[in-house]
């Protein structure tokens, strides 16, 4: 056999092979994967995020805000120095929010809560898991706070071990725009269908820190004319029944005042009666609820009831929620991100009004990578995104966490891949458990952050003194004073 003649021979088809690529390159498209229809079976785009782009796709966007210096009003003898766009972090409107957790820091009363909305980043209770904790560290709390009756991500999630049977019926904001009953909190709505077979549910704490009890097991149902619903449970070698009483548009129903470890809930005779999840709270500290949705742009919770927002309001109490949204925005075919902008500025109104009071976070789209000219790099919808998520926490008065240059700016998310150990996963835009903690952790530095300059600012605030009468002329001072 004459090796050295098919060598050459396979050379040449190399040689031929490689100039035919060259030669060909400039015809082929610079972005080799395009994602403008985004296929995946773990993740599905909600409804009105495809209807937003079709109806809004040529919304205006304000460039002249990039020049903006926002100066911040007085509220409360507290005013944050002016900031440019470029720097733009919002903290002044977390002031109500930062004085709850200076009364808390200080005088070890009452609770903060924070509602954390999110898509796939936050799947699994990633990124939230260490937030919370990063929190519950410094103003105290234990556990996980209010977790889903079923959910798609129970099996990843480090947290709390979630197992439930297969008969739940279960309704989402991102897929049903006209629910059996209004959406809880979470943007769900189970029900348990099944006459002929027990529908339950089990949570199990783990040895995750601050989390490693199920504190105050509570049940939260809504509203129905059935009035034979009951749940029974086991408490030692006991079997604990009670019953539903679903009179109300948000119910409650406290299985246990104590810690325990683990508990199993079976629902009998309960058809009809929408079931909204469970919440595992101390009353103390700070709390935080993970809401995560694969698929969601975030415009699904503009279809809130008010009037169920403000009765689970009453009952968890609000002071905090973050928006952490942008995975599922990306890559529509156009980098014109006004409709986007536009939308979410109704959504965080919307927000307002379900629950008044209430501070609103901005977390935007962390950096994301695809394939130009066989080159990965930053995609080119990222920045575009990003500036639109940061106009509108502006324009609706939100603070503002701007992931995509906290953790590095263009090209970090390749550097987050491949670099050792990595922090994110090859599909170049979630982060891996490593990374998710680096990422709870720059949201939370610059929260912290935020509120010790807060706590500055309060000391050297100014309090109007109290009314002196001299020469029956009623004469105010104002009075610079540090508690």
């Amino acid at each position: 056999m004459n090796t050295s003649k098919y060598f050459f021979q396979t050379l040449i088809v190399v040689i031929v092979s490689g100039l035919s690529f060259l030669a060909f390159k400039t015809f082929l498209p610079k972005k080799l994967f395009t994602e403008s229809t985004f296929s995946s079976k773990n993740v599905v785009v909600d409804s009105l995020l495809l209807e937003a782009i079709a109806e809004d796709e040529g919304a205006t966007v304000d460039d002249s805000m990039a020049k903006t210096v926002i100066d911040y009003k007085v509220v409360n003898g507290i005013q944050f120095p002016p900031e440019t766009f470029e720097e733009y972090t919002g903290n002044q409107y977390l002031a109500t929010f930062f004085e709850k957790l200076f009364q808390l820091e200080t005088k070890k009363e009452g609770n903060v809560r924070i509602a954390y909305f999110g898509d796939s980043m936050t799947d699994g209770d990633l990124i939230v898991k260490d937030f919370r904790t990063y929190l519950q560290e410094k103003f105290g709390g234990q556990g996980v706070g209010f977790v889903n009756i079923t959910s798609e991500s129970a099996s990843s999630r480090s947290s709390i071990t979630h197992e439930f049977s297969g008969n739940w019926k279960t309704q989402s904001y991102l897929k049903v725009k006209r629910p059996s009953n209004p959406f809880g909190v979470n943007g769900h709505v189970f029900y348990a269908n099944d006459t002929a077979n027990v529908a339950w549910v089990k949570y199990k704490a783990n040895k995750t820190r601050f989390a490693s009890d199920l504190p105050r097991p509570t049940l939260f149902y809504g509203s129905s004319s059935n009035k034979e619903g009951k749940v029974f449970y086991m408490s030692g070698a006991d079997t604990i029944v009670k019953k539903l009483t679903p009179n109300k548009a948000v119910n409650t129903l406290a299985l246990s005042e104590g810690n325990l470890k683990s508990i199993k809930v079976n629902f009998k005779k309960a058809d009809s009666i929408p079931i909204y999840g469970f919440n595992f709270d101390d009353g103390k500290g700070v709390h935080v609820d993970n809401f995560s949705n694969r698929g969601n742009s975030g415009l699904p919770i503009g279809s809130f009831d008010v009037a169920t927002m403000r009765a689970f309001h009453s009952k968890l109490d609000y002071d905090l929620i973050v928006l952490q949204y942008g995975a599922n925005v990306l890559n529509y075919g156009s980098l014109n991100y006004g409709w986007y902008e536009k939308r979410m500025a109704k959504v965080v109104a919307h927000l307002k009004e379900c629950f008044p009071g209430v501070s609103i976070l901005i977390v935007s789209t962390a950096d994301k990578s695809t394939k130009y000219d066989l080159e990965m790099k930053t995609d080119s919808a990222v920045v575009p995104l990003n500036t639109a998520q940061k106009r509108y926490a502006i324009k609706s008065e939100s603070s503002f966490v701007n992931m995509y240059t906290l953790m590095g700016g263009d090209g970090s998310m390749i550097q987050w891949v491949e670099q050792e150990p990595a922090r994110a996963n090859k599909d170049y835009t979630h982060f891996n458990h490593r990374g998710a903690k680096e990422a709870a952790n720059l949201i939370f530095t610059q929260l912290n952050q935020g509120y010790e300059m807060y706590k500055d600012l309060r000391k050297k605030r100014k309090k109007p003194a109290a009314p002196v009468k001299k020469d029956s002329v009623i004469i105010n001072k104002d009075s610079v004073y540090e508690e």
